[in-house]
């Protein structure tokens, strides 16, 4: 039987869809081993350094069945109560450890460097990131969040370094992004900054203000204005050079 490149007999076709079946049924496999594995991980280390884990998420789910039991008896339907109250309970078990990974997580991270851009590259929803638009050797930063409410910028560090660099970098984008509102914030747990715990709800907080197609455009926008500024020279000045002839040169250009 003469075969055209390209085509393949039923049978051939039918093997190679199976097997190609079979692999994704094996990476699909491998992967939930992947996060089941990771879930217990997390969970002994959390129930080692969380010794009220266990007891709360015992009783949430014995409470809740306990609950189901007697709606159940009441109504006589036991048989569908009981399994409706443990599914219940396991779900809010399940709820519980993972906020207090995430607190734990949180509580850890909280004044380390770079604690800010990693909350928000982990924000929920389509936000555009851009950690690190400006800092300082002290390893402060401001990070500039795109998304519906407009642009946002959270600066983490010293407040006596970041606010400076925050009103320059807001003065700077400002020029353009015309209406677009612009948000600040700084991280910490003095008066008017937010917690580090706090910041991601704030953030989804916000109102939305603008469309995702004018995301798009502003994003584009605040690129081209970071390869202006990447095209500017950098790094200390040569020794010996004058300012006169720096200025020379940069009227040549």
């Amino acid at each position: 039987m003469f075969v055209q490149p390209g085509q393949y007999p039923v049978g051939m076709a039918g093997k190679q869809d199976k097997a190609a079946a079979k692999e994704a049924a094996k990476v699909r496999r491998a992967a939930s081993r992947e996060r089941r594995k990771q879930i217990f991980e997390a969970f002994k280390m959390q129930r080692r350094e969380d010794k009220a884990l266990v007891p709360l998420m015992l009783g949430t789910l014995l409470g809740v069945t306990a609950i189901a039991v007697v709606l159940g008896l009441v109504f006589n339907a036991v048989w569908m109560f009981v399994p409706l109250g443990v599914a219940i309970g396991a779900l809010l078990a399940v709820i519980i450890f993972g906020r207090r990974v995430q607190s734990n997580v949180f509580r850890k991270a909280d004044g380390q460097p770079g604690a800010g851009a990693w909350a928000l590259e982990n924000l929920r929803g389509r936000w555009r990131v851009t950690p690190a638009v400006a800092g300082t050797t002290q390893l402060d930063a401001v990070h500039r969040v795109l998304g519906r409410p407009g642009v946002v910028l959270v600066a983490e560090g010293a407040p006596q370094r970041v606010k400076p660099l925050l009103a320059q970098e807001k003065k700077r984008i400002a020029r353009v992004v015309g209406e677009t509102p612009i948000y600040d914030f700084i991280i910490g747990s003095e008066e008017g900054q937010v917690p580090l715990k706090k910041l991601q709800s704030t953030l989804m907080k916000l109102p939305r203000n603008i469309t995702a197609a004018q995301v798009d455009t502003l994003e584009t926008r605040l690129a081209a204005l970071a390869s202006r500024g990447a095209a500017l020279p950098k790094g200390p000045m040569p020794a010996g050079a004058k300012m006169r002839n720096v200025q020379r040169t940069l009227r040549r250009r």
